[in-house]
C-alpha cells in the first residue's frame, strides 16, 4: 500500500498532535497509544483505514472498528472526530455510554473510501513503523545480554524420551546458545527435520509481534498465524501481570519465538518482499518473519535456486545482523537479521558447502542410523503411543530379520513409519490392529516393494525377545569437527 495524503480540501484539519512522545519499556510491547501521534503514523494514513473499513461495514459501532484496526477509542475518536469536521463521516446513532456511538460515511466519505480501496484493498489492523518494529526486534532479541536461554538442565528434560547421546545433547544446547548457524546431515528418514522442529520450540522467552509494518509508505503484512503461534494462557497471564499497569499496543500480537520453515519449495523471489497486486499489500519473506526466531532451510541443495546463491544471499546479513529488502521502484531498505540459521540435507556436506562456508557453520552434526538398543526404545515408544502391545519377537525379527537381511540402516523413521502402516491395513481389513510377524511384514514391503524380500522366519520362536543395552552400538548423533 502507498499513501498519498488527501487533497487539502479534504484533509483532517480536526487533528492536532497533542500528545507527549510515547515511553516504550524495554523487554515488552509498547503501550497502547493514546493520540494518533503515539501511533506513529501519519494522520491521512488513519483516516485511510477508517474510511475503509466503515466502507466494507457500513453503520459501523465504535468498539467494533476499535477491534478491527487494533487502536485505542483515544486515537479513534481523535480521527472521527476530524473525519466529521471535514464532512466525511457523521454520527449514525448514540447510546447510553460514551462507548456506545455508530459512525457511517457521509456521500462524501464513500466517493473519498472508494479511491482508497482502488489503490490498496487493505483493511486491517493498522500498521506499526518500520523503526519501532526495528527497536522492538533489537530489544527481545536472544543475544540481548540477559536474554532467557535454554540451559543442561531443560535440555535434559526436553529430551528425555528421546534417543539422544548425552554429549550430543550438550552441542545442541551449546549450538543454541551461540545462535551460530547450525548444520543437520545424514541419510533421508533419519530424523533431521524432526530434531530442528524441537530444537526450535526450545527457544525461550516470548515476543511481540506486527500485525503490519509501514515501509516507504507501503504496508508489508507480517503476522501469519501458522509461523507465530500465540503464546499459551499461562504466559499471557504473566505477561500481563507485568503490565497491568498499562494497556499494551494491539498492534502487536505476543508470540512465541518463531520457527519458519522452508524447503524445496524455496525460490530466489520469495526471499524479497513480494507485493500483491489484487490487495496492493507485500507480503513479508519467510527469513524476515522468522526474527527473533529460527529459520529452518530444510532439504538443502533441492531448492529451486542454486545453493551457493541461496547461501551468499545469507552471508552479509549474518555477519552484520541486518538485511536489505527491496520494494517497487527499487528503493532498499534495512531491516533486523536476527536469526538462528539450521540447515537440514541428506546430501553430503562437501557437496553442497565450500570449505569457507562450512568454517562458518558454527556446529555440524550427523544425524545417522540409531542403535538397536535406541531403535527398539523407539519402536517401544510409539507401540504405547498407538495403543499396540509391543511383541518382543517381532521386534527382534524387524531388527534382525528385515533390517538385517535387506542391509536398510535402523533410521528413525521407520518406527513410526511402520505402525501407522499396520493401522492403516487393519483398518482397511476392518479389523483391530495388532502387532505381529504378518503385520509387520506387510507394512514393510509396502515401504520399499522394489527391494528384495527378506527370508520369512521358521517361527516367531526364531526370533527370540530382544534385550539391549543402553550403551549398544553406535549413538544417534555424530559432532563432525
Amino acid at each position: 500500500m502507498s499513501y498519498t495524503a488527501p487533497p487539502a480540501a479534504l484533509a483532517p484539519s480536526g487533528l492536532r498532535l497533542r500528545c507527549p512522545a510515547p515511553d516504550y519499556a524495554d523487554g515488552s510491547a509498547p503501550p497502547q497509544p493514546r493520540c494518533v501521534r503515539d501511533t506513529g503514523l501519519e494522520a491521512g494514513l488513519i483516516v485511510e483505514l477508517v474510511a475503509k473499513a466503515m466502507y466494507s461495514i457500513g453503520k459501523i459501532h465504535l468498539p467494533t472498528l476499535t477491534a478491527r484496526l487494533k487502536l485505542s477509542i483515544g486515537v479513534l475518536r481523535e480521527t472521527l472526530d476530524a473525519m466529521q469536521a471535514d464532512h466525511l463521516a457523521e454520527v449514525a446513532g448514540r447510546g447510553d455510554s460514551d462507548l456506545d456511538v455508530h459512525y457511517q460515511l457521509t456521500e462524501g466519505g464513500r466517493l473519498r473510501a472508494a479511491e482508497f480501496l482502488a489503490r490498496c484493498r487493505y483493511v486491517g489492523p493498522a500498521p506499526v513503523t518500520l523503526q519501532a518494529y526495528r527497536d522492538l526486534a533489537a530489544r527481545q532479541s536472544g543475544r540481548q545480554d540477559g536474554a532467557q536461554q535454554i540451559g543442561m538442565a531443560e535440555m535434559a528434560a526436553a529430551f528425555a524420551d528421546d534417543v539422544l547421546d548425552t554429549a550430543v545433547r550438550d552441542q545442541l544446547g551449546a549450538a543454541l546458545q551461540s545462535r551460530r548457524p547450525l548444520l543437520l546431515h545424514g541419510p533421508s528418514g533419519s530424523g533431521k527435520t524432526t530434531l530442528a522442529r524441537k530444537l526450535g520450540q526450545l527457544q525461550t522467552g516470548l515476543v511481540a509481534i506486527p500485525h503490519a509494518i509501514l515501509v516507504e509508505g507501503r504496508i508489508v503484512q507480517f503476522h501469519d498465524p501458522a509461523v507465530h503461534v500465540p503464546a499459551t494462557p499461562i504466559h499471557a497471564r504473566q505477561q500481563q501481570e507485568r503490565q497491568e499497569r498499562r494497556n499494551p499496543d494491539a498492534r502487536w500480537i505476543l508470540c512465541r519465538r518463531p520457527v519458519v520453515q522452508v524447503g524445496a519449495e524455496l525460490a530466489y523471489d520469495m526471499l524479497d518482499l513480494r507485493l500483491d497486486q489484487a490487495s496492493g499489500v507485500y507480503r513479508a519473506p519467510p527469513h524476515f518473519m522468522a526474527n527473533n526466531g529460527m529459520l529452518l532451510i530444510d532439504d538443502l541443495g533441492r531448492q529451486r535456486l542454486p545453493t551457493e546463491e541461496l547461501l551468499n544471499r545469507f552471508s552479509g546479513p549474518l555477519d552484520s545482523g541486518c538485511d536489505q529488502l527491496t520494494i517497487e521502484g527499487g528503493c532498499k531498505i534495512a531491516v533486523p537479521f536476527d536469526v538462528t540459521v539450521v540447515l537440514a540435507t541428506n546430501l553430503a556436506p562437501q557437496r553442497l558447502l565450500d570449505d569457507a562456508f562450512l568454517r562458518r557453520i558454527g556446529y555440524k552434526i550427523l544425524v545417522g542410523p540409531l542403535s538397536e538398543a535406541s531403535y527398539a526404545a523407539l519402536f517401544r515408544r510409539q507401540c504405547r503411543q498407538h495403543g499396540l502391545a509391543c511383541d518382543e519377537a517381532v521386534l527382534g525379527y524387524l531388527i534382525g530379520g528385515l533390517h538385517g537381511a535387506s542391509g536398510r540402516p535402523l533410521l528413525a523413521n521407520y518406527p513410526a513409519e511402520l505402525i501407522g502402516r499396520i493401522h492403516d491395513f487393519a483398518a482397511f481389513a476392518g479389523t483391530t490392529a495388532r502387532l505381529s510377524l504378518g503385520a509387520i511384514e506387510q507394512a514393510w514391503h509396502s515401504m520399499a516393494p522394489a527391494l528384495p524380500p527378506a527370508p520369512p522366519p521358521a517361527s516367531a520362536a526364531a526370533h527370540p525377545p530382544v534385550s539391549f543395552s543402553a550403551d549398544s552400538g553406535t549413538t544417534l548423533y555424530e559432532r563432525i569437527s
